[in-house]
């Protein structure tokens, strides 16, 4: 049976038809009407229109960033399209006549790598998103884990530094202010105000703004400061996943979104910092760390499997 994933992002909206095995049978894309929220159910219903013609669609599942309800239906909060209590599922289904699954995106591209991807023939995961800022999504035992009101797995806002950097979120010392890709920025800018000696390649490739990618670039290429902002995200993300661990024990974290496709710049020291700082570390087995397979499809293939799955 197939059916339709939709991933909605701050720019774009990416939609597919996901046979049962995960594979995509034909994607489309639409820019967000991200000026627009109140359009953006009407543009989810064009696209999904375009890709039913001629197939049997069994369902729809949505992925958007946000807090989704426990009814998989309202979106209670979207910081990227300022919804408040959208009631996206109805929407939709009013546009479309086919049964909705509303789901958080970071939740639909853990189910995604458990289902198809890096997680396979794990039971007990914790995908880690790293962007702009962490996603993250959990399964415990075979099943996603969402929390009493469809909220959970926010992993980037347990606080790691009390009364540390502010967040978007509006707390005080989250993860994601000291190891997503906007730490890593501020790291790196950091140190080029102190010690800019220190970042001569980067401060060669970069001018006056420096960006995610000039630093990957200049870290590729030996820039000391470069390096050490890497190594400083590395450490954090492993502090992070060992506190997660000690709570749920995985077996198995996996280490997805923009910034991990420089995984080859931090992802050693990840693992070796995460086996070091693990409590009961030489008295317990310790959880694999690897990179997520999926890419930017996760998020849609995830959607469309919770969608058959409702």
């Amino acid at each position: 049976m197939l059916t339709i994933g939709v991933d909605i992002g701050g720019t774009k909206v990416a939609a597919g038809v996901v046979d049962e095995n995960g594979a995509i049978v034909e994607n489309a894309l639409r820019p967000t009407p991200a000026d627009r929220p109140d359009l953006v159910a009407e543009t989810v219903a064009d696209v999904v229109k375009e890709l039913s013609r001629g197939k049997d669609i069994e369902a729809v599942g949505v992925g958007a960033a946000g807090f989704v309800d426990e009814t998989r239906s309202i979106v209670r909060f979207a910081p990227n399209l300022a919804w408040r209590e959208e009631p996206l599922q109805k929407k939709i289904t009013e546009l479309i006549g086919l049964p909705v699954v509303v789901e958080n995106d970071a939740n639909a591209m853990a189910w995604a790598e458990a289902r198809f991807g890096a997680g396979r023939g794990e039971s007990h995961l914790v995908c880690v998103t790293i962007g702009t800022g962490i996603g993250g999504g959990i399964v415990i035992d075979g099943h996603l884990y969402r929390g009493r009101w469809g909220m959970g797995a926010e992993l980037g806002h347990m606080q790691v530094v009390p009364e540390g950097r502010l967040c978007g979120c509006g707390n005080l010392g989250c993860w994601e202010q000291y190891a997503s890709g906007n730490a890593l920025v501020r790291e790196i800018r950091e140190i080029v105000a102190n010690q800019p000696e220190r970042a001569a390649t980067l401060l060669g490739l970069a001018g006056e703004t420096i960006e995610g990618e000039e630093v990957t670039e200049a870290a590729r290429q030996g820039d000391e400061a470069a390096l050490a902002a890497f190594a400083s995200m590395a450490d954090w993300l492993a502090q992070g996943m060992a506190d997660l661990a000690a709570i749920l024990d995985p077996g198995r974290f996996i280490v997805g979104g923009g910034v991990s496709r420089a995984a080859d710049l931090f992802i050693d020291r990840t693992r070796e910092t995460f086996e070091r700082v693990l409590t009961g570390r030489g008295h317990r087995p310790v959880a694999d760390i690897r990179l997520a397979e999926l890419g930017a499809s996760a998020g849609l293939v995830g959607a469309a499997d919770l969608a058959r799955r409702r």
